[in-house]
């Protein structure tokens, strides 16, 4: 029997390339968001898909409003057996060029968002001891990069917090699992709608990955619960490699490079949108759908993903290798 799951973000990107791979699997599909359109959208697809779909329109930062939601999606499609965070919203700027309101609200929207969704369901499948919940990250969870310093800095929240809630259920031995998904660049439409203050075009730092590519580890996040976190594509695997064995080099290559790699060289347009106070597709009603402005460039599948899910020992062995190497670099630093 098909499963209930709910995804926020879904009117887009990543959130909404996951709503049609859990729906193609028959899975019947809540999808929360701001933007009415993208949502509409998104639910046709579902529903082609042969599943069911709710329309959930909710800012996550508000927490009365998710808990609401949380009550519409059981009240209509039935109990929650996954829950996907994914929405978020960001400012592509140097840091002394974020206001203080601003950073607030991606703060607000991009972490507290996971926490207020999480705490909002949670509660319900700790009652029935069931369920899991899925944490989209990203490798900025882990190593900071120039001009993305809200993003990066909810992300990296977010990973403290899933690590912290995973040991509580397991102190418990819960039946609820949280799991958390570390993404690579993607291909999705947020470098044409988050504020922005570059002169240039952002856009994700190659390669780049397609959203169906994070929505296949995301399902099989939802399927394979009990294990930490996923990383996917080789480039995330680098990264966070290359940070825990040589951080400080990695700081330095940053700031040479992480300016020109996440613009394109052509000028940003004046009347780009952002989504950062209300949803892109406003009053116009536009429906920007999953993918970006970058599918000529992206990759839509990942060897490296096919064989951590395959061959999990793999990925085992990699994270023992990165904590001998972290290790050995300390151990160099003190001599």
């Amino acid at each position: 029997m098909g499963r209930v799951v709910a995804i926020t973000g879904a009117s887009g990107g990543i959130g909404r390339a996951s709503a049609r791979e859990f729906a193609r699997r028959g899975d019947d599909v809540a999808l929360l968001a701001r933007g009415r359109a993208g949502l509409e959208a998104a639910a046709e697809e579902v529903r082609a898909a042969g599943a069911r779909a709710l329309v959930v329109p909710v800012d996550v930062s508000d927490p009365d409003a998710v808990e609401l939601a949380v009550a519409k999606v059981e009240d209509e499609l039935g109990e929650i057996d996954v829950w996907v965070n994914v929405a978020f919203t960001s400012v592509f700027a140097r840091f002394d060029d974020i206001a203080p309101e601003e950073f607030r609200r991606v703060t607000e929207v991009s972490y507290l968002g996971y926490v207020y969704s999480t705490m909002a369901v949670l509660e319900r499948m700790q009652e029935r001891d069931r369920g899991v919940i899925v944490q989209v990250g990203s490798a900025l969870a882990y190593r900071g990069i120039p001009l993305q310093s809200a993003y990066c800095g909810a992300k990296h929240a977010i990973q403290g917090f899933h690590e912290a809630l995973r040991c509580e259920l397991l102190h418990d031995r819960s039946g609820v699992h949280v799991t958390m998904v570390q993404m690579p660049a993607v291909n999705t439409p947020q470098f044409s709608w988050v504020l922005s203050r570059l002169p240039q075009q952002a856009q994700p730092v190659p390669p780049i990955y397609q959203p169906e590519v994070a929505a296949r580890a995301v399902v099989f996040a939802a399927d394979h619960p009990k294990r930490r976190e996923y990383w996917v594509g080789a480039s995330t695997v680098g990264t966070l490699v290359a940070n825990a064995v040589v951080p400080g080099l990695l700081d330095r290559y940053l700031g040479r490079t992480g300016f020109s790699s996440q613009q394109t060289g052509t000028p940003r347009p004046a009347d780009q949108p952002t989504n950062l106070w209300r949803p892109a597709d406003g009053p116009q009603g536009r429906d920007y759908g999953a993918h970006g402005a970058f599918d000529d460039r992206s990759r839509d599948r990942s060897p490296q993903q096919w064989l951590a899910q395959r061959y999990p020992q793999v990925t085992a062995a990699a994270g023992a290798l990165v904590a001998l190497g972290a290790l050995g670099a300390g151990l160099a630093r003190r001599r």
